[in-house]
């Protein structure tokens, strides 16, 4: 706890680090290159650092820091230290096409590369597939309609269309031509482009294009040779309005740093390099960019800020020394930040531009981006609601209106078949996925349902109940009735849940347990059902000798559970907190991993970095820093709390 004190920051938030991905860089560099931006001082030499020290040893860049060389990370990355100034003579560099070059050059790069080059003019639009920018002019009971799409992706491809549908490429320079001449096996001016379509480098491919894919858009190229140049002015036309009010509803952030650098191009594209638009982008570049002991990356969002106080808080809060002037200085900067970032107004519009209402609600990272998440939410709504019980010395308390704001936010948010999704209701069916044309994520096309996400509002609302029993009560007991039931029908034959957000397995499991924990369901008082005890062997059968647990990113990108070579203090705090949270009885199974994160301490407070622990799209792993100080001191203090001899 001391330790952790001194890393919180005056507003009562963790900085950390939220990265990991290896293909977000690029964006920001191509993008300052073809609009003629310069980096501040530095900052250049920053990003070349950081470049180098994340790149495999035999030659390349993988799709994240703990990946083998990919095309796509690969191409990508070259590109980038070649816009920065770095010679093709460099050894790095020669190393990395050598690789690239062995492996089918850069016209095998996933669509996403191909898009990133196209707009660098390193390659050809004839070489994807259509972007379709007239999806947009579809009525919205359209199956594949966009607003039914996982926001992620939705903005993603509504900027990648509209500079699809205008064909744009950047201006040719020597640069650019020598980058033609390196990157590929073919001669830049010989390569059959259409033929580049369907080509994608097989250390890359993680999701083929399915049949139906294929015969879709067999059709939609055609069609693309043939468009009504007036239905293509009108489509582009509400894809840049769809752009513009993404900028002003999230304060020129958008959801990720790909969306992000794709709007500043377009409004540079459209508006010139003096508008206000392209400079207000210009200055919320930075809500993405870590300064790290490595050099400068990007983060997977512009920031993790809200996820870590909830969790944070709630680590400390089960510490329960309300009298230490540590504890209490920590959960007053932590109550004090998630006061502050709570969305207070709704954003304009919601509906007209396919948003979900977001007032009450928490963001993952500052309000001003406002595009809240209900995990978040509800894991900042319940750290609030156990400061509100646990914490008299924090005045003054936030209005109950906000609170119930918050439940007025997440009760629209349940599915049909009980769950949560992320950002968003799930809006589509399972056959989108088969029109995934990412080629290297896996569930991207819509906002499926989450046993984390479910949990999380599980928890939260279970909490709420009791704080406040008079505000819509029958309505949140049927939601935790029915977010119950959808866990267990997540639940694998083996016992185990799926983690979507998190390595994976254990991380899954910790999050249903939890919720069966919520609505009574334990050992201690003879009311763990079925599903519970599965859940707990399973987690028994995974425990390593050395007492704790670990599970390596592979079981993400596989689905299957694959044991790390050694224990990993994450993964055996996750399962530790699973075991306490439903009262498991082997006392001497859970000491077993709390003397091994004991061990694992360091003398000054903290815990080594071990293996990434955050996964999206089951493919790309991503970090998050604070896991390793949150929830080991989580454990430790639940085990102390209860086995208090």
């Amino acid at each position: 706890m001391n330790f952790f004190s001194l890393l919180q920051c005056e507003d009562g938030h963790w900085p950390n680090d939220y990265s990991g991905p290896l293909f977000l860089i690029p964006g920001l560099v191509i993008v300052y290159y073809v609009t003629k931006t310069e980096f501040p001082d530095g900052f250049k030499e920053e990003i070349i650092r950081y470049l180098r020290s994340v790149k495999v040893k035999d030659g390349g860049w993988g799709l994240h820091i703990e990946d083998d060389a990919t095309v796509f990370g690969t191409a990508l990355n070259y590109v980038s230290m070649r816009l920065l100034g770095i010679s093709a003579e460099d050894e790095d560099l020669k190393k990395a096409r050598k690789f690239l070059l062995a492996n089918g050059g850069a016209e095998g790069v996933p669509s996403w590369g191909k898009f990133w080059l196209c707009v660098l003019n390193c390659y050809k639009w004839e070489g994807m597939h259509t972007l379709v920018p007239e999806l947009w002019l579809m009525p919205t009971w359209i199956p594949a309609h966009p607003s039914t799409l996982w926001i992620h992706c939705r903005y993603v491809y509504l900027g990648m269309s509209y500079l699809y549908g205008h064909k744009y490429y950047a201006a040719e320079d020597d640069l650019i031509r020598d980058l033609r001449k390196e990157l590929f096996v073919e001669d830049f001016d010989k390569i059959n482009w259409p033929y580049q379509r369907d080509n994608v480098a097989a250390c890359d491919l993680y999701t083929p294009h399915s049949w139906l894919f294929t015969c879709l858009f067999s059709f939609l190229d055609v069609y693309e040779q043939t468009h009504h140049g007036g239905l293509r002015e009108q489509a582009l036309d509400i894809c840049y309005d769809h752009v513009r009010q993404d900028d002003v509803m999230t304060s020129y952030i958008s959801i990720g740093p790909i969306s992000k650098m794709i709007n500043m191009l377009i409004r540079w594209h459209k508006e010139g390099p003096e508008s206000e638009a392209f400079k207000l982008h210009i200055e919320f570049v930075d809500d993405y960019v870590w300064m790290g002991k490595e050099g400068v990356n990007m983060q997977g969002t512009s920031g993790n800020q809200v996820w870590d106080v909830a969790f944070g808080a709630m680590a400390i809060l089960e510490i329960d020394t309300p009298d230490d002037p540590t504890f209490q200085k920590i959960l007053r900067g932590a109550y004090s930040y998630l006061d502050c970032g709570q969305v207070i107004e709704s954003s304009p519009k919601c509906e007209d531009y396919y948003r979900q209402y977001n007032k009450g609600g928490w963001t993952q990272t500052t309000r001003t981006q406002a595009l809240v998440v209900s995990d978040t939410t509800a894991e900042a709504f319940k750290a609030m609601l156990l400061m509100e019980d646990a914490c008299s010395f924090i005045e003054p308390k936030i209005d109950r209106e906000r609170y119930r704001d918050t439940v007025d936010m997440l009760l629209p948010m349940v599915n049909s078949n009980g769950g949560f999704s992320s950002y968003e209701t799930l809006r589509g069916g399972k056959l989108l996925e088969m029109l995934n044309p990412s080629e290297v994520f896996g569930d991207i096309m819509v906002d499926y349902t989450y046993t984390e996400c479910t949990s999380s509002v599980m928890q939260a609302l279970r909490h709420y109940v009791d704080f406040d029993p008079g505000y819509r009560t029958e309505e949140i007991w049927a939601v935790l009735k029915n977010g119950l039931n959808h866990i267990k029908s997540n639940q694998r034959p083996d016992g185990s849940f799926e983690g979507c957000w998190g390595v994976c397995f254990t991380y899954g499991t910790w999050f249903a347990l939890e919720a069966f924990a919520c609505m009574g369901q334990n050992f201690e008082d003879n009311t763990a059902s079925l599903e519970v005890k599965n859940a707990c062997s399973f987690l028994v059968s995974k425990q390593q000798e050395d007492g704790g647990w670990g599970e390596k990113f592979a079981s993400c990108r596989e689905r299957r559970y694959v044991h790390s070579e050694r224990s990993l203090v994450v993964n055996t705090s996750w399962a530790l907190l699973s075991l306490m949270a439903v009262r498991y009885p082997d006392q001497t199974l859970l000491q077993r991993g709390i003397k091994l994160l004991m061990e694992r301490q360091l003398e000054n407070g903290d815990w080594q970095q071990e293996s990434i622990s955050g996964v999206f799209n089951k493919s790309c792993a991503i970090s998050y820093p604070a896991f390793k100080n949150v929830f080991p001191v989580w454990a430790l203090a639940r085990y102390a709390k209860l086995y208090p001899s």
